[in-house]
């Protein structure tokens, strides 16, 4: 069995460079690779284009690649509490493609299996659906939508092994299973890597045949982005 465990984030991230498409999992500030969008930080990569469901706050998450302009463009289905985004969105300095949710779920699961576009009804009549193949189906319109060619897909599991093997917990789940082998290469980091043989196969959500580097995180927040809570009556 292949061995992809990597000794840090440093040697996982090492050879990304300027200008590269790169998928991070997470809902929100949920799931999000907290190690590895620091490491991009103190890399100091620019003009990133990055796919996510959207780009966290203001000072956490995808928001500190945004601080330091970072990100040239934004591929996601929602700008969220970030003041930034939007702020950056509206004055034309970031370039914002919005997909509808299930799109951009889809396009990544179209890259991970393999399959270069999908017809969807979503978006049709819309922005969305300009310059785009249009096609009609039991007399619905449907337009083209193409699998994502990313470089890099950046996810987050609550335990991995080190044939890359990974497990989520709850709704960390999220992004982070159809980005996994959506794109050239996978990096997994994980809040717990044991060796190859300890996790229990029925509960295994993506194998390790989709992840090429997988490493141990450390020091999560794993902040909440609205906290909601019942009164005490």
């Amino acid at each position: 069995m292949i061995n992809k465990k990597v000794a840090n984030v440093q040697e996982a991230l090492a050879d990304i460079q300027n200008d590269m498409t790169i998928m991070l999992g997470g809902f929100g500030l949920c799931g999000i690779p907290e190690n590895s969008i620091a490491e991009l930080v103190k890399k100091n990569v620019s003009g990133l284009t990055c796919i996510s469901n959207n780009a966290g706050v203001d000072n956490f998450g995808l928001g500190l690649l945004l601080q330091k302009r970072q990100i040239k463009k934004m591929i996601s289905s929602y700008v969220g509490e970030n003041a930034e985004f939007e702020r950056q969105m509206l004055s034309g300095e970031l370039e914002v493609e919005l997909t509808p949710q299930g799109t951009l779920a889809e396009k990544c699961r179209a890259a991970q299996m393999g399959i270069p576009g999908f017809y969807t009804p979503a978006g049709y009549g819309t922005e969305v659906a300009e310059g785009k193949e249009v096609r009609e189906f039991k007399s619905k319109p449907h337009i083209l939508e193409l699998a994502f060619d990313a470089d890099f897909a950046i996810v987050k599991a609550w335990k991995g092994d080190e044939a890359g093997n990974l497990v989520f917990k709850g709704t960390a789940r999220n992004f982070n299973a159809c980005m996994a082998g959506a794109a050239k290469i996978t990096v997994a980091e994980v809040e717990e890597l044991v060796p190859a043989g300890q996790l229990d196969p029925n509960e295994i959500h993506v194998p390790g045949i989709f992840v090429k580097r997988i490493f141990q995180g450390e020091q999560y927040e794993k902040r909440i982005e609205q906290r909601t809570v019942r009164s005490k009556n």
